[in-house]
């Protein structure tokens, strides 16, 4: 049984004989002829007479992605309620599954002992249950206590270590959503640095933080200018994690604006989700501890900018110039594209250490949205290393589409005045002008990749199969399995 604080635990069993639980779920391919019981779901028909493919057809049940349905039993199993989520037309495929068992477990968040008789990977049964079961009511005066405490999912004990590694991929991704959720009078550049520190020294890996006088010493003036505005100073936290021995070197650098209201250039739009600007930052973060905590054997460097952009009397301005860590001039043209300047100072910083890779992940521009919609994670970097992440995050289930970087855009990043400008005059291929940005701060030799997760790493709509509302968690399961990938790969 392995359990993550707060979640429910996850357990293998072996067939259970009888099914004791207080709801069973089940999965419903999708086929022509309407739903079909998936795999795994005989015992629980046979308990209930084979009346169970009636009962799907009697509620017209379809099998489609993210459709539930409840059955109950009516005494005539030990299990009062069945819930058939759809599959859709591939019961096979591991997605489909999270995204099912997701949508069903979100559903039962009222009782107790949960079984899932799904034929399927235990990485992903396990994965969708967790996620499915997350909750944020940290906020709320009168939160009901999670009721559900128990998942079973068949599989056998060598399945084990594969239930150990979901369980730490689910809990760095619910650390994340945490992370994404807290409120930014709660969560702000020391809050936010303080937390990082104290997980990291629970895990007993090396820690940096660099408060404002250590920025300055150090000559971070990206971080400094963003931060000039609020009264919450920036900081810069470095995390390593040095397995013996070691197959290379992965250096993680992630956006930490803990909140962006865009500065001078204030945001005319979404700004209530502009808490959710961090989201790389504990993407990163939470993707570090796991990586340590499933002992992979390549050394790993979390490099996280911190900071606040908010208008004030001391708020850098346009036409500001700013000297990045690594002596380069940025004039500032627009205070709303703060994000590529904090993370210049942090990706230079990082390539001082000499890494093999690199993996940089931010909330970082609304062309995103524009350009891939609110699910798709756009991937722009070092063609070689970014088509091996976007394969890593398939393999994992998670939406990543490789993008280019045009050299044409190139030109408009020139600044009479500076070496650089943080936006071009033009708007166009603002997603790709990010990335273009970025890559200005990364040796020509480093294999590198940008993860553009501005509309994936929060979720405004209504909660879906495994995915809540609010923070999601994107990018975790893409970095960890694409570390893994590096590891393999030497």
């Amino acid at each position: 049984m392995l359990t993550i604080s707060g979640m429910p635990s996850v357990s293998l069993v072996a067939s259970p004989s009888p099914i004791r639980a207080d709801a069973v779920v089940v999965g419903v391919q999708s086929t022509k002829r309407g739903g079909r019981l998936a795999a795994g779901a005989e015992q629980v028909d046979d308990a209930l007479g084979g009346r169970l493919g009636a009962a799907l057809k009697a509620l017209r049940a379809k099998g489609k992605p993210d459709e539930v349905a409840k059955i109950p039993t009516l005494g005539l199993a030990e299990f009062p309620l069945v819930v058939a989520a759809g599959l859709g037309d591939d019961p096979a495929d591991a997605e489909a599954v999270r995204r099912a068992v997701g949508a069903a477990i979100r559903g039962l968040s009222g009782y107790r002992r949960v079984h899932v008789a799904i034929d399927a990977p235990v990485s992903a049964l396990a994965e969708g249950a967790l996620l499915g079961a997350y909750t944020f009511s940290d906020y709320k005066s009168n939160a009901p206590k999670p009721v559900l405490r128990t998942v079973t999912i068949v599989g056998p004990r060598a399945a084990r270590a594969e239930l150990r590694r979901a369980v730490t991929v689910a809990d760095a991704v619910i650390l994340t959503r945490d992370l994404v959720n807290t409120p930014p009078n709660d969560l702000y550049p020391q809050t936010f640095a303080d937390r990082a520190a104290a997980l990291a020294a629970e895990r007993r890996l090396a820690v940096d933080v660099l408060d404002e006088r250590a920025l300055k010493r150090g000559g971070y003036g990206g971080i400094l200018g963003v931060g000039k505005g609020s009264v919450h100073s920036p900081r810069l936290v470095r995390i390593s994690y040095r397995p013996d021995p070691a197959k290379g070197h992965v250096a993680l650098v992630g956006k930490g604006i803990t909140f962006d209201s865009g500065g001078l250039n204030l945001k005319t739009s979404h700004m209530a989700w502009m808490k959710s600007d961090m989201g790389g930052a504990a993407a990163v973060i939470a993707s570090t501890l796991a990586l340590a905590a499933l002992e992979v054997p390549v050394a790993v460097t979390a490099t996280v900018p911190m900071a606040e952009n908010l208008p004030s009397a001391t708020s850098y301005r346009p036409s500001d110039i700013l000297t990045m860590h690594n002596g380069r001039t940025v004039e500032v043209a627009d205070t709303d594209a703060e994000g590529r300047l904090i993370l210049a100072d942090a990706i230079s910083r990082a390539v001082e250490d000499e890494p093999d890779a690199l993996i940089e992940a931010s909330t970082l521009t609304g062309a995103q949205l524009v350009a891939l919609g609110p699910r798709v994670i756009g991937a722009m970097g070092e063609q070689g290393w970014r088509d091996e992440v976007v394969a890593a995050a398939g393999e994992v289930g998670e939406a990543a589409w490789p993008m280019p970087l045009p050299d044409d855009l190139r030109s408009g990043l020139d600044s009479p005045v500076a070496d650089l400008v943080n936006v071009p005059s033009e708007r166009f291929g603002g997603m790709l002008v990010g990335g273009r940005f970025l890559a200005e701060f990364v040796p020509a030799s480093l294999p590198w990749v940008h993860l553009d997760i501005a509309g994936p790493a929060f979720n405004t709509g209504g909660a879906r199969d495994y995915t809540p509302k609010g923070g999601t968690g994107a990018g975790v399961r893409t970095i960890i399995a694409a570390v893994e990938r590096f590891a393999d790969s030497r």
